[in-house]
């Protein structure tokens, strides 16, 4: 398996995320995740709460696959108030970096106007590339 992330000098640099990702192995699609506990409850008051527990249920979906957070080469993050993600950004790239690693994919955020369960703040959907 190879992930080589590739950041051209020509674009704005980035922070907390890969411009372009290139891949080979087999490939693992991850659903989106939210803030959902084992008894399918949202839980956490704000972004970084459910922001944490998202991340953790998407992980806990690609350890299940045999993966970890380098295999990692696409993440979407559907979020209800964009604004609220980004005024968190610091908080919520440490939880990225304690839960994942510093090897950032290809990621995007999208501004959603709800999500599947009304109470969610966030969620989060992956590609992963395992050897």
């Amino acid at each position: 398996m190879t992930v080589e992330r590739i950041n051209p000098g020509e674009l704005a640099a980035p922070i907390g995320f890969s411009h372009a990702v290139r891949a080979s192995g087999r490939t693992v699609y991850l659903a989106g995740q939210t803030a959902l506990n084992a008894d399918g409850v949202i839980v956490g008051a704000g972004i970084v709460e459910q922001f944490e527990v998202a991340l953790g249920n998407l992980m806990t979906a690609l350890h299940a696959a045999g993966g970890h957070g380098e295999n990692l080469a696409k993440v979407t993050i559907f979020s209800v108030d964009p604004v609220d993600y980004l005024a968190h950004a610091r908080e919520l790239g440490a939880i990225w970096r304690r839960l994942v690693g510093r090897d950032y994919p290809a990621m995007t955020l999208v501004g959603v106007t709800r999500l599947w369960d009304d109470t969610a703040l966030v969620e989060i959907e992956g590609i992963a590339i395992l050897p």
